[in-house]
């Protein structure tokens, strides 16, 4: 078990529950200090730099396929003990696991994430996280880690709410989303810049290896 750097009663992560069980969805613009953000944004530069990070696909498994015209960014999966700032930032999500498991009874078992570098002109169509024939994923969390961004550099992530109504956020460095998987269609708009992320989903156990 990793070391958990904030209890799970924290009131930052109670104030995703909360916003997730009253509203499906929660934006903490200040969730990391400065200096975690940017040893982040420095390890995902460095890994993409060494060629670490691939074109990411569409599906899942063996289906996944690279399809540039749905999706164009680079992504490289996260593990434990790789470095210092990812290990930390992990505990982080171990402590808002426990948050949801208690307080919304989500039963979530784990937590994947990956680095993702879209280029300029970078973006991601419109969809779902959760897969059709695979309901693990239950709660969506990206993590931004983007110096200085203005609104005309784009990239911000769409949101499809009820209502019917669109939500922008802005991918400004140590801003968290959080949004129910299988709820809430989004996109990544059009970057004109660099546009760094963590993105991640907590999980169900699922009765078949992923």
């Amino acid at each position: 078990m990793r070391a958990m750097p904030i209890p799970s009663d924290h009131p930052l992560l109670l104030r995703i529950v909360d916003d997730l069980g009253a509203q499906g969805w929660s934006q903490q613009n200040i969730f990391l200090p400065d200096s975690l953000t940017l040893e982040l944004a420095v390890e995902c530069r460095r890994r993409y730099a060494q060629g670490e990070l691939t074109p990411a696909g569409v599906g899942r498994g063996p289906g996944s396929e690279v399809r540039e015209g749905i999706r164009n960014d680079r992504i490289q999966w996260v593990e434990a003990g790789e470095s210092s700032a990812c290990d930390r930032y992990l505990g982080l999500m171990e402590s808002l696991r426990e948050a949801l498991n208690r307080n919304l009874f989500l039963g979530v078992d784990d937590f994947e994430c990956h680095f993702a570098l879209y280029p300029p002109g970078g973006f991601y169509l419109k969809h779902l996280d959760r897969f059709r024939d695979d309901d693990r994923r239950v709660v969506s969390v990206a993590l931004y880690l983007n110096q200085a961004w203005l609104p005309e550099d784009g990239g911000q992530l769409r949101m499809y709410l009820e209502g019917p109504r669109e939500y922008d956020v802005q991918p400004t460095g140590g801003c968290l989303v959080a949004f129910l998987s299988g709820e809430v269609p989004h996109e990544v708009l059009p970057a004109a810049r660099e546009r760094l992320s963590l993105t991640g989903w907590f999980r169900r156990r699922g009765a078949e290896p992923f």
